[in-house]
C-alpha cells in the first residue's frame, strides 16, 4: 500500500512544482484523461493478450495433450468474458453521461476557434 502511495506521489508532485494543477478539478480531469488513455487501453491490450495467449495453448501447444487445450480453452474464455464486461462497464458510463448530462466539455472538439454564432 505504501508503494501506490509512494508512486502516487511521484507523479503528483512534479505536477504540483510545474504549477499543471490549477485546482482540484483540474487534478480529477487528469486522472480522468490518464485512465482513458493508457488504462483502458492498457487493460484491453491485456485481455486481447490472454486470449491469443489461450488460442495459442489450445491449438499449438495442446494439439495431442488435453490438459494444455483445456487451459487454452479456459484463458480463451477469460479474454472474451473480459472484453465483455470492459465494453458492457464502458457502455453504461456512457450510458449515465448522456443521461445525467455529465458531459463536462466546454467547447468544440477541434482545436480551431469556431465563428461566433448570432
Amino acid at each position: 500500500m505504501k508503494k501506490i502511495a509512494y508512486l502516487g506521489s511521484m507523479l503528483a508532485l512534479p505536477m504540483l512544482a510545474f504549477a499543471a494543477i490549477g485546482s482540484i478539478q483540474d487534478l480529477g480531469n487528469f486522472f480522468i484523461n490518464l485512465i482513458n488513455t493508457v488504462l483502458v487501453p492498457l487493460v484491453f491490450a491485456l485481455a486481447f493478450i490472454v486470449f491469443i495467449w489461450g488460442v495459442f495453448m489450445y491449438f499449438i501447444q495442446g494439439g495431442a495433450d488435453e490438459e494444455k487445450r483445456e487451459k487454452g480453452r479456459v484463458l480463451m474464455l477469460y479474454g472474451i468474458v473480459g472484453f465483455f464486461l470492459m465494453v458492457s462497464v464502458w457502455g453504461l458510463v456512457n450510458i449515465l453521461i448522456g443521461t445525467f448530462n455529465l458531459n463536462n466539455t466546454t467547447g468544440p472538439s477541434s482545436g480551431f476557434p469556431q465563428a461566433p454564432t448570432k
